[in-house]
Protein backbone atom coordinates (compact mmCIF):
# COMPACT_ATOMS: atom_id res chain seq x y z
CA UNK A 1 0.00 0.00 0.00
CA UNK A 2 1.30 3.47 -0.84
CA UNK A 3 1.98 5.55 2.23
CA UNK A 4 3.15 8.81 3.68
CA UNK A 5 5.60 10.81 1.57
CA UNK A 6 4.84 8.97 -1.67
CA UNK A 7 3.29 10.55 -4.74
CA UNK A 8 -0.42 9.91 -5.19
CA UNK A 9 -0.85 7.94 -8.44
CA UNK A 10 -2.00 9.56 -11.65
CA UNK A 11 -5.65 8.96 -12.38
CA UNK A 12 -8.26 9.68 -15.03
CA UNK A 13 -11.71 8.67 -13.81
CA UNK A 14 -15.32 9.55 -14.50
CA UNK A 15 -17.14 11.17 -11.61
CA UNK A 16 -20.83 11.57 -10.89
CA UNK A 17 -21.63 15.19 -9.99
CA UNK A 18 -25.40 15.41 -10.54
CA UNK A 19 -28.55 13.29 -10.66
CA UNK A 20 -29.49 14.74 -14.06
CA UNK A 21 -28.34 12.19 -16.65
CA UNK A 22 -27.49 14.94 -19.16
CA UNK A 23 -25.02 16.54 -16.69
CA UNK A 24 -24.23 13.66 -14.34
CA UNK A 25 -20.80 12.60 -15.59
CA UNK A 26 -17.57 14.57 -15.67
CA UNK A 27 -13.94 13.50 -16.20
CA UNK A 28 -11.47 14.03 -13.35
CA UNK A 29 -7.69 13.73 -13.20
CA UNK A 30 -4.95 14.75 -10.78
CA UNK A 31 -4.81 18.05 -12.65
CA UNK A 32 -8.49 18.80 -11.97
CA UNK A 33 -7.53 20.16 -8.55
CA UNK A 34 -3.98 21.36 -9.12
CA UNK A 35 -2.68 23.41 -6.19
CA UNK A 36 -5.37 22.15 -3.78
CA UNK A 37 -5.35 19.64 -1.00
CA UNK A 38 -7.30 16.51 -1.94
CA UNK A 39 -9.12 14.18 0.42
CA UNK A 40 -9.73 10.98 -1.52
CA UNK A 41 -11.75 8.31 0.23
CA UNK A 42 -12.74 4.87 -1.02
CA UNK A 43 -15.61 2.62 -0.05
CA UNK A 44 -16.02 -1.05 -0.97
CA UNK A 45 -19.36 -1.14 -2.84
CA UNK A 46 -22.39 0.94 -3.66
CA UNK A 47 -25.80 -0.19 -2.39
CA UNK A 48 -24.36 -1.42 0.91
CA UNK A 49 -25.01 -0.44 4.53
CA UNK A 50 -21.96 1.22 6.12
CA UNK A 51 -20.83 3.14 3.02
CA UNK A 52 -23.72 5.63 2.71
CA UNK A 53 -23.34 6.64 6.36
CA UNK A 54 -19.73 7.69 5.72
CA UNK A 55 -20.37 9.28 2.34
CA UNK A 56 -23.23 11.38 3.74
CA UNK A 57 -21.07 12.38 6.75
CA UNK A 58 -18.28 13.57 4.43
CA UNK A 59 -20.93 15.47 2.45
CA UNK A 60 -22.10 17.29 5.59
CA UNK A 61 -18.52 18.47 6.18
CA UNK A 62 -17.81 19.45 2.56
CA UNK A 63 -17.97 23.19 3.31
CA UNK A 64 -15.44 22.70 6.11
CA UNK A 65 -13.04 20.92 3.75
CA UNK A 66 -13.60 23.54 1.05
CA UNK A 67 -12.83 26.33 3.57
CA UNK A 68 -9.43 24.66 4.00
CA UNK A 69 -8.82 24.64 0.23
CA UNK A 70 -9.37 20.87 0.11
CA UNK A 71 -11.36 18.97 -2.50
CA UNK A 72 -13.29 15.91 -1.36
CA UNK A 73 -13.40 12.97 -3.77
CA UNK A 74 -15.21 9.73 -3.05
CA UNK A 75 -14.47 6.56 -5.03
CA UNK A 76 -15.32 2.90 -5.39
CA UNK A 77 -14.86 0.22 -8.03
CA UNK A 78 -18.49 0.57 -9.10
CA UNK A 79 -19.29 2.23 -12.45
CA UNK A 80 -20.51 5.77 -12.83
CA UNK A 81 -23.94 4.36 -13.76
CA UNK A 82 -24.14 2.43 -10.50
CA UNK A 83 -23.07 5.58 -8.61
CA UNK A 84 -25.81 7.55 -10.36
CA UNK A 85 -28.44 4.92 -9.57
CA UNK A 86 -27.35 4.86 -5.92
CA UNK A 87 -27.53 8.66 -5.66
CA UNK A 88 -31.05 8.53 -7.05
CA UNK A 89 -32.04 5.68 -4.72
CA UNK A 90 -30.57 6.97 -1.43
CA UNK A 91 -31.96 10.26 -0.14
CA UNK A 92 -28.81 11.07 1.88
CA UNK A 93 -26.67 10.75 -1.27
CA UNK A 94 -28.95 12.63 -3.69
CA UNK A 95 -27.30 16.03 -3.30
CA UNK A 96 -23.70 15.11 -2.60
CA UNK A 97 -21.48 18.19 -3.02
CA UNK A 98 -18.44 16.24 -4.28
CA UNK A 99 -17.75 13.81 -7.14
CA UNK A 100 -18.26 10.06 -6.78
CA UNK A 101 -15.40 8.61 -8.86
CA UNK A 102 -15.78 5.34 -10.76
CA UNK A 103 -12.60 3.27 -10.50
CA UNK A 104 -14.28 0.50 -12.47
CA UNK A 105 -10.99 -0.83 -13.92
CA UNK A 106 -9.53 -0.78 -10.38
CA UNK A 107 -6.47 1.10 -11.71
CA UNK A 108 -6.29 3.73 -8.98
CA UNK A 109 -7.16 1.27 -6.20
CA UNK A 110 -4.51 -1.16 -7.49
CA UNK A 111 -1.88 1.59 -7.81
CA UNK A 112 -2.58 2.56 -4.19
CA UNK A 113 -2.44 -1.09 -3.12
CA UNK A 114 -5.89 -1.05 -1.52
CA UNK A 115 -7.67 -3.87 -3.35
CA UNK A 116 -8.95 -6.18 -0.63
CA UNK A 117 -7.57 -9.63 -1.51
CA UNK A 118 -10.62 -11.53 -0.24
CA UNK A 119 -13.42 -9.24 -1.46
CA UNK A 120 -11.80 -7.89 -4.65
CA UNK A 121 -13.02 -4.34 -3.94
CA UNK A 122 -11.36 -1.19 -2.64
CA UNK A 123 -10.64 -1.20 1.04
CA UNK A 124 -12.21 1.51 3.18
CA UNK A 125 -9.21 3.83 2.71
CA UNK A 126 -8.77 7.61 3.04
CA UNK A 127 -5.87 9.70 1.72
CA UNK A 128 -5.00 13.32 2.35
CA UNK A 129 -2.87 14.54 -0.54
CA UNK A 130 -1.07 17.88 -0.35
CA UNK A 131 -1.08 20.47 -3.17
CA UNK A 132 2.17 18.94 -4.56
CA UNK A 133 0.49 15.53 -4.93
CA UNK A 134 2.25 13.93 -1.95
CA UNK A 135 0.36 11.59 0.37
CA UNK A 136 0.39 13.09 3.87
CA UNK A 137 -2.17 10.85 5.64
CA UNK A 138 -3.55 7.33 5.16
CA UNK A 139 -6.45 5.89 7.14
CA UNK A 140 -7.78 2.38 6.46
CA UNK A 141 -10.48 0.55 8.40
CA UNK A 142 -11.95 -2.92 8.18
CA UNK A 143 -14.54 -3.32 5.42
CA UNK A 144 -17.27 -3.54 8.08
CA UNK A 145 -16.21 -0.52 10.16
CA UNK A 146 -16.96 3.08 9.17
CA UNK A 147 -14.40 5.83 9.52
CA UNK A 148 -14.68 9.29 11.07
CA UNK A 149 -14.80 12.23 8.63
CA UNK A 150 -14.34 14.53 11.67
CA UNK A 151 -10.98 12.86 12.34
CA UNK A 152 -9.95 13.33 8.70
CA UNK A 153 -10.79 17.04 8.98
CA UNK A 154 -8.85 17.30 12.27
CA UNK A 155 -5.77 15.74 10.65
CA UNK A 156 -6.07 18.05 7.64
CA UNK A 157 -6.10 21.02 10.04
CA UNK A 158 -2.99 19.67 11.78
CA UNK A 159 -1.15 19.07 8.50
CA UNK A 160 -1.93 22.58 7.33
CA UNK A 161 -0.25 24.12 10.40
CA UNK A 162 3.16 22.81 9.26
CA UNK A 163 3.92 22.50 12.98
CA UNK A 164 4.14 19.75 15.58
CA UNK A 165 0.66 18.85 16.82
CA UNK A 166 0.13 16.78 19.98
CA UNK A 167 -2.31 13.92 20.44
CA UNK A 168 -5.95 14.99 20.01
CA UNK A 169 -4.88 18.45 18.81
CA UNK A 170 -7.74 20.52 17.38
CA UNK A 171 -7.75 23.67 15.28
CA UNK A 172 -7.08 26.63 17.57
CA UNK A 173 -5.13 24.60 20.14
CA UNK A 174 -1.48 25.32 20.87
CA UNK A 175 1.04 23.48 18.74
CA UNK A 176 4.27 22.10 20.15
CA UNK A 177 7.58 23.92 20.00
CA UNK A 178 10.70 21.83 19.50
CA UNK A 179 13.34 22.48 22.15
Amino acid sequence: MLGIGQKFPQYALTGVVSNDLANAFKPFTNDSFRGKWQVVFFWPKDFTFVCPTEIAAFGKLEKEFKARDAQLLGASVDSEFVHLAWRKDKEELAKLPFPMLADVKRELSAALGIIDPAAGVSQRATYIVDPEGVIRFVYVTDLEVGRSPDEVLRVLDALQTDELCPCNWKKGDETLKAA
